[in-house]
């Protein structure tokens, strides 16, 4: 009878529990988000999340240095053509020296996003600017602009266009590199990457986060990620410096003095 009781309370705790995600699921779906002096969705303020994707945006299990974690690809899986599978395997086993993120090169976009350092963003109505703590990257956003023909001079980040629909902000981007990763552990794209962001205020400290993914030289389709984005509640909240460049020099002096 005591079990009985037991799996009974932990079955309603489960259901509370479930009732209460619905709820708060169905709120951010209606959440009207407070707004700029001339009348656009106010996305301001210092925001990061809270997942493993840097290590690994797909599931994986835990090892040294990192955590296990749930993936945020929707669906689970990438979509890879098979050379690409081979190639992704090929860009984990070399993981230590390829990233980018190894060199302190600047990771590109959706990577930048979900780095482990805050970011900010910054709204004027022609233009939303995002400073991110890491290696202090900046990517303009233009709004209501189309892209420009040619490449452009700094395709780390891509080219950015940003538009409006209804409540959610929609970052269209192209001319990208194909020098970077999605992850630590080798997910890659080529020069061809097309990438779509939307960010929608769910409530006062949340923001969902979701991105589609388009390379037909990687891909066999489109896929997605999904995610959350968390707003640091600090008093003082600010962005820090991460001066990965003077870390990597200084490791290098360390190493040769050994």
């Amino acid at each position: 009878m005591k079990a009985l009781v037991m799996l009974t309370a932990s079955a309603a705790s489960l259901i509370l529990f479930s009732t209460a995600g619905q709820a708060q699921e169905a709120a951010g779906q209606t959440y009207t988000p407070p707004r700029t002096s001339y009348g656009n969705p106010d996305l301001q303020g210092i925001w990061q999340v809270l997942n493993t994707a840097v290590w690994d945006i797909e599931d994986h299990s835990g090892s040294l240095g990192v955590p296990a974690g749930q993936g945020v690809v929707v669906g689970g899986q990438i979509p890879y053509q098979t050379w690409a599978t081979a190639q992704r395997h090929e860009n984990y086993e070399n993981r230590l020296t390829a990233d980018p993120e190894a060199s302190c090169k600047m990771v590109g976009v959706p990577r930048i996003t979900y780095m482990p350092y805050p970011f900010q963003i910054v709204q004027t109505p022609a233009q939303i600017s995002i400073l991110y703590e890491y290696v202090h990257s900046l990517r303009n956003i233009y709004m209501n602009s189309s892209h420009p023909q040619d490449v452009i001079e700094a395709p780390w980040m891509g080219d950015s266009r940003g538009d409006w629909d209804g409540d959610t902000l929609v970052v269209d981007s192209i001319h990208f590199t194909d020098q970077t990763w999605f992850d630590r552990s080798g997910n890659f794209h080529s020069e061809s990457l097309h990438v779509v962001e939307r960010y929608t205020r769910t409530g006062p400290d949340h923001m969902l986060y979701e991105v589609t993914i388009e390379d037909p030289e990687v891909f066999t389709e489109p896929w997605q990620m999904s995610m959350p984005l968390y707003r640091r509640q600090e008093d003082n909240a600010r962005l820090l410096e991460y001066e990965c460049y003077a870390y990597l020099e200084g490791e290098v002096d360390r190493k040769r003095s050994d």
